[in-house]
């Protein structure tokens, strides 16, 4: 399809205007988010096919069980046709074993199960780092109404469901992921949508089958971190397309 007017640029995406009132083209990268020791986005060849179908797929999967996201259709490898949204300046991260972030933050042990998901919001400005923000502090600065947020919660538990038993269902743990929630209005009618993506780059993703060792059968390792993560769960999930053979390094979210 003909190139059209760019509209924005990130570290992993590049949104072009569609071919639809209402609609834009979301082309998948290459590039991976930075590392503090990096100052541009390393490219790990191959990742923006590979994130275009799985994204493809957990966003027809969210339809198909009514809960709503952009997407419409891919349109070729890298591109996909989403609905155009209002998003909120908000990442949502919900975590369901204590990692990362959490981890540091909390002194909570790696890789402790949470005794309920937790839901946390993450003020979207690359300049400020994106910092943890409390709901008094979305409230107060009109980012989201408290409707809104009840309304986030709702379906982030929602998508949290989904996502976990699919992924249970070929050997991986998730976690925990960020998700990006837009506005979009049927007329006079106003409802939340997931937006963005939902991929290896905005999941934290832990391998639950054993590292075996081809020798004697007995296993090497207890379960951790997914291998090859792009190539790995879309082979998994049955959409590794077929001129895809090499694989590719993890990146996990932080």
């Amino acid at each position: 399809m003909a190139r059209r007017k760019k509209v924005y640029e990130g570290k992993a995406k590049i949104l072009y205007e569609g071919p639809e009132p209402g609609t834009l083209i979301q082309y998948f990268k290459d590039d991976s988010a930075p590392t503090e020791a990096e100052a541009a986005p390393a490219a790990v060849e191959g990742k923006g096919v590979l994130n275009n179908r799985l994204s493809e797929f957990f966003m027809n999967g969210l339809n198909s069980v009514g809960i709503p996201t952009h997407f419409i259709r891919r349109l070729n490898m890298r591109e996909q046709m989403v609905r155009m949204a209002e998003i909120i300046p908000l990442e949502v991260v919900v975590r369901n074993f204590a990692a990362g972030e959490l981890s540091e933050r909390l002194g909570i042990p790696e890789g402790m199960p949470l005794p309920r998901p937790i839901v946390e919001y993450y003020l979207k400005d690359d300049r400020l780092k994106l910092p943890l923000v409390a709901e008094e502090h979305i409230v107060a600065f009109n980012w989201a109404t408290q409707q809104d947020l009840d309304d986030i919660i709702a379906l982030s538990l929602r998508v949290n469901d989904f996502l976990s038993g699919v992924m249970l269902g070929v050997g991986v743990r998730l976690a925990d992921f960020r998700l990006e929630v837009g506005r979009v209005w049927d007329g006079d009618f106003m409802r939340l949508i997931v937006a963005d993506e939902i991929t290896p780059d905005s999941c934290r993703l832990w391998d639950m089958r054993p590292v075996v060792d081809r020798g004697d059968g007995q296993p090497l390792a207890e379960p951790g971190p997914l291998a090859d993560v792009y190539t790995e769960l879309a082979r998994r999930l049955g959409v590794l397309p077929s001129n895809v053979t090499h694989p590719m390094k993890p990146t996990l979210i932080n």
